[in-house]
């Protein structure tokens, strides 16, 4: 039988999970592909994505998230193509995720197209006790729980123009049990749904702002609501300001260092009880692009 101990450890990682479940980012406006496989060539340029993300520094086993990414349209096709690669650390758990996406997009209107994509993911996960420090050393359940393997499937849609955006997606279809204890789920990957959407007004020549949110709904978690108004200002400079419902407000900052190379932060200070217990969360991201020769964007675009 499994001690108290390490019962009451994975019920506190199980906990932050079910709040969070998939990975989550403050700048989900620009790392779209990993919740909404639709998104995939969207942009019109093969776009690698690099993110990191450390949340509520200073409290131990808080969760850490490291996201690579890679997207490309088909040259004259109506096809897309990503490959997204997640590691996650909660407590003494790592998963690890490798994700392969296909989009297909129609034109809807002179304005509007629409894109249909399916997901594919393979799921690594990892328990290492030696971060438990249990008392028992030689107790033959304080073991290691290596590469538990499961793999998934998901689908999105994302209605798109130069200015607006809305997109809907389940990026994991299967519930799995990463974990059990006597056949009762201990840590569970639950089905996420996300709604998402965003527009940019054009508030002079050189200044644009755009509104953004994105909701995650879980089963036997809160409904969470992220929102956000970023501002862009001579096509290099971006500053915004950002709000999870009653969990966090942020600031966010990005610049335009050259067509290819833009650079993202952002600071969450938490408004429940647990600023008590950390000092905020950061993230920094990094996306490069290679625009095909028709299709290279005038100005930066938002999204």
């Amino acid at each position: 039988m499994k001690t108290k101990l390490f019962s009451l450890v994975l019920m506190f990682t199980a906990i932050a999970s079910f709040a969070q479940q998939d990975a989550q980012y403050t700048q989900y406006m620009y790392n779209t592909i990993n919740v909404n496989p639709a998104y995939a060539g969207s942009r019109g340029a093969l776009s690698f994505f690099a993110l990191h993300r450390t949340q509520w520094v200073g409290l131990d086993g808080a969760p850490v998230t490291n996201t690579i990414s890679v997207n490309t349209p088909f040259n004259n096709t109506n096809l897309g193509a990503g490959l997204s690669i997640v590691n996650d650390e909660i407590g003494p758990s790592t998963s690890n995720s490798i994700s392969a996406d296909i989009s297909y997009t129609i034109s809807v209107s002179e304005s509007y197209r629409l894109s249909f994509g399916v997901k594919g993911t393979a799921n690594l996960f990892n328990i290492d006790v030696n971060k438990l420090n249990p008392g028992d050393q030689t107790d033959e359940q304080f073991q290691n729980y290596d590469n538990k393997f499961s793999p998934n499937i998901g689908a999105g849609i994302y209605l798109h123009s130069g200015k607006a955006y809305v997109g809907f997606s389940i990026p994991n279809f299967i519930e799995t049990n990463a974990y059990n204890d006597n056949d009762v789920a201990i840590y569970k990957e639950k089905i996420n749904y996300y709604l998402i959407g965003g527009y940019v007004f054009e508030l002079s020549p050189s200044a644009k702002f755009k509104p953004a949110f994105m909701t995650k709904l879980v089963e036997g978690s809160p409904l969470q609501v992220d929102l956000s108004a970023n501002f862009m200002l001579i096509d290099k400079v971006v500053l915004g300001l950002g709000y999870r419902w009653s969990a966090a407000m942020s600031a966010m900052a990005g610049f335009q260092i050259s067509d290819a190379f833009y650079v993202g932060y952002s600071y969450d200070f938490e408004t429940t009880a647990l600023n008590n217990y950390n000092s905020g969360t950061h993230e920094l991201f990094l996306r490069y692009e290679i625009f095909h020769k028709n299709s290279r964007m005038v100005t930066p675009r938002f999204f």
